[in-house]
């Protein structure tokens, strides 16, 4: 799925199938539901979950748990506005 057809998604009700949990979690918080985004991040006990993770602990305000996701992301925490580091996680989820 190319990034275009992942946000016009956004419209739907659900998220299209077969996304990781970890870009299920990003569409969700897209759409305002942070609580089922955790819930998909904490599904995916890799390194991509754990980003999608660490973003969304940003999202919330929790830069300390944040920061803990981030190490195990491996990446560094971000101080890009949210909005384009949910663009940046969400391109390199897809691919």
């Amino acid at each position: 799925m190319d990034f275009e057809t992942y946000k016009t998604s956004l419209a739907q009700d659900a998220p299209p199938e077969k996304l990781s949990f970890a870009a299920q979690a990003l569409w969700w918080e897209a759409k305002g539901d942070w609580h089922q985004a955790h819930q998909c991040a904490q599904k995916q006990p890799d390194a991509e979950g754990a980003w999608a993770h660490a973003y969304l602990h940003r999202v919330e305000g929790d830069l300390r748990n944040a920061s803990g996701w981030y190490r195990r992301a491996d990446k560094a925490p971000s101080d890009a506005p949210l909005r384009e580091e949910w663009e940046t996680i969400v391109r390199a989820l897809l691919g």
